[in-house]
């Protein structure tokens, strides 16, 4: 009875173009804040890939090689105190260096198919494994097959293809083909030589080197060059934010350079990052206008209703029966929008992440229903703080009312 009475009053006095700015705007926002969960979500995971948009930022670092310095053959080698100093400020999470080979290095390869032996002369350099984007089965030295695992840089393959194969008429290698070539190696250190096997296992996109394991390269140095000490002409070093000015401030004084666009990589990284967060923060506005909008017009409705709600509460109906229909307004308009929005959501969701596909393939999305619940949770929240405020709203009359 009461429940009917009400909705009577309601339809006499509300205005539906009132309920209809909240729900649209409602509606928008939700919609805003759902693509902004379900977004961070789907591209979450590339956070982590080294292969992804957004991986961790390394940034191989080496001294600047001034025209008179290098003619002068200056070191260009760190020091302790520099490594120390560079990985205690505050912008670096972890840093490695680059160790150089002490030895003399030369590899060959013969292809039968061509009756042709290649030859040249190289270097190796090792970094600890934790800095390795790719992690091989056997990165490490095989003692009883006398063979060093050696991980090259891709585009070293796109050279021999693109370049020295296609003008010599030679064929070209893929990456399981290389892999399944030995090399001959020749160590030559101060006082022996060493004769050993080489096997290409991976290709880096990060590290442009030659790389052979770390614990192998101390003790090949310390066998083939005796009483010498590596010292290590570049660092590798992950960062917090590339973009971060006291970085590049820090790298400026000391002079240090960086390889490839690392810095403006990193600084379109952020950029993103900062664009979701504020995409995210102008749906939540959009949400909190809406639900001011939909309080405005509940008490506005309580308060053309004054009177008669008045005599409802004298003739003994509680405040709690007379805010229900009110509350179940509020409630069923509040879902309704996220029930659309949701659904506009993971409409949009199949356009992004088709497009996001065309230039990642290795897109892998989750399952959207954790940020669907995320977004409910945050709906249900704001309903029932709706409710409490319309029950609020509505008080027992003043005894001296009675009278």
């Amino acid at each position: 009875m009461i429940n009917k009475l009400l909705w009577k009053l309601l339809r006499r006095h509300a205005s539906p173009s009132q309920m209809a700015g909240f729900f649209l705007a409602n509606l928008i926002g939700t919609t805003i804040i759902l693509i902004g969960l379900l977004f961070y979500r789907d591209i979450i995971p590339l956070f982590g890939q080294d292969d992804g948009l957004f991986k961790k930022e390394y940034l191989v670092t080496a001294k600047h090689i001034s025209t008179l310095g290098g003619l002068a053959g200056r070191s260009s080698a760190f020091e302790a105190k520099e490594i120390n100093e560079l990985s205690q400020q505050p912008f670096v999470k972890d840093l490695g260096a680059f160790t150089p080979s002490l030895f003399k290095v030369r590899a060959g390869v013969g292809m039968p198919s061509t009756g042709l032996r290649l030859s040249t002369d190289m270097f190796f350099e090792s970094v600890p494994d934790r800095f390795l984007d790719v992690q091989p089965q056997n990165w490490r030295y095989d003692s009883i097959r006398r063979e060093v695992p050696i991980i090259i840089p891709r585009n070293y393959l796109d050279l021999y293809n693109f370049g020295f194969a296609q003008s010599q008429g030679l064929p070209r290698l893929s990456e399981n083909l290389t892999s399944m070539i030995g090399l001959d190696l020749t160590l030559q250190g101060m006082t022996r030589t060493e004769r050993l096997r080489g096997r290409i296992v991976g290709f880096s996109n990060r590290l442009n080197t030659i790389l052979i394991p770390q614990s192998f390269m101390e003790q090949a140095n310390a066998s083939l060059a005796p009483g010498r000490q590596a010292q290590p002409s570049r660092l590798i070093v992950e960062v917090t934010n590339p973009a971060d000015p006291a970085l590049s401030d820090f790298y400026a004084a000391h002079r240090y350079t960086t390889e490839g666009d690392n810095l403006d990589q990193g600084r379109a990284t952020r950029f993103l990052r900062l664009a979701t967060g504020i995409v995210a923060a102008v749906g939540g506005l959009i949400c909190m206008l809406s639900v001011y909008i939909l309080l405005l017009s509940i008490f506005l409705l309580i308060q053309k209703n004054s009177e008669k709600i008045t005599n409802l509460l004298l003739i003994g109906y509680t405040p709690s029966h007379v805010a229900r229909p009110y509350a179940v307004l509020s409630i069923g308009l509040t879902l309704l929008s996220f029930a659309l929005a949701g659904l506009a959501a993971l409409g949009l969701r199949t356009l992004y992440t088709d497009l996001l596909r065309t230039f990642l393939p290795q897109l892998h999305t989750p399952s959207p229903l954790p940020a669907l619940a995320i977004g409910l949770a945050a709906v249900v929240a704001i309903a029932v703080l709706d409710v409490v405020l319309i029950k609020k709203r509505i008080t027992p009359p003043a005894p001296s009312a009675r009278n």
